[in-house]
């Protein structure tokens, strides 16, 4: 088992068979931060969510099989250096883009923090150590994706947020938006990397309100003491200056609320203990 890199969550490891081995880790990172502090279970529930979501969606993927509590087996793929994200609600960096003329939202939204969108847009960024919005004719400018696998990762991706954000409602949540990955074998697409918490927004609905910050359950509530507590301009600043910047010590109570919250919306939306 060769060790091909660590990533913000996972370790990858090349079993030189044509698979590799992902082993999901309790690290946590924010806004490209890297985060110390490890938040307990995380790794266990992104990698029992993985396991849950390819089994359960309607597009052939790179899972194989499931080894521990916190590892999975993968086919190796090309990875389409695109992450395809369909947002459904007024919220996070939308808001801001929106503010600044950077995107267009469909007819008859309402520009009020949190509502819902008339329909689901697909908003892909590239893959990259900061992620930046791009579209259809930007991404097949840059060489990303071909016209028709941009339209048809569009679609794919478009169909899965609808799938999983009705299993979301009947587990009393809603899915705010999703971030997913695609990859080649052959020139066959296929679902790849992870899918869990650190890939979508998830809110309560019975605490859902339009018009403020939602309760979160997924790593939404770090960001939100990041912001609050002006980590989020340091960042920014640190960055404008060339340099990286330095993750604070995370709050004992920030880290107990997001292990609970990992661990509830897992057993929550599979209708399984962990």
């Amino acid at each position: 088992m060769k060790f091909v890199g660590s990533g913000k969550v996972k370790d990858v490891y090349d079993l030189e068979n044509g698979e590799l081995q992902f082993r999901f880790s309790d690290r946590v990172s924010a806004y490209d931060v890297k985060f110390h502090d490890p938040i307990p279970l995380k790794g266990e529930v992104l990698c029992k969510f993985a396991e849950f979501w390819f089994n359960k969606l309607p597009a052939k993927n790179h899972y194989v099989r499931t080894v521990s509590k916190n590892e999975i087996i993968v086919k190796k793929m090309k990875m389409i250096p695109m992450e395809c994200v369909v947002r459904g609600y007024f919220y996070g960096s939308l808001v801001s883009r929106w503010k600044n003329g950077e995107i267009r939202l469909p007819p008859q939204t309402t520009t009020e923090i949190a509502a819902k969108l008339p329909h689901p847009i697909f908003d892909p960024t590239t893959k990259a150590e900061h992620d930046e919005p791009v579209t259809k004719e930007s991404a097949v400018a840059r060489g990303l994706v071909t016209k028709q696998e941009f339209e048809w990762l569009e679609s794919k991706s478009i169909e899965i947020y609808n799938l999983m954000s009705a299993i979301a409602d009947s587990a009393g949540f809603i899915l705010a938006d999703l971030k997913l990955e695609f990859g080649k074998i052959g020139g066959e697409i296929l679902l790849g990397d992870s899918i869990g918490p650190d890939e979508y927004r998830l809110w309560p609905k019975d605490a859902y309100v339009i018009g403020r910050t939602q309760e979160s359950y997924d790593k939404q509530i770090l960001r939100d003491w990041l912001t609050a507590n002006g980590y989020q301009k340091q960042f920014e600043d640190f960055r404008k200056e060339g340099k990286e910047p330095v993750a604070p010590p995370i709050p004992a109570g920030i880290i107990h609320k997001m292990s609970e919250r990992y661990v509830v919306s897992y057993e929550k939306l599979t209708g399984k203990a962990l």
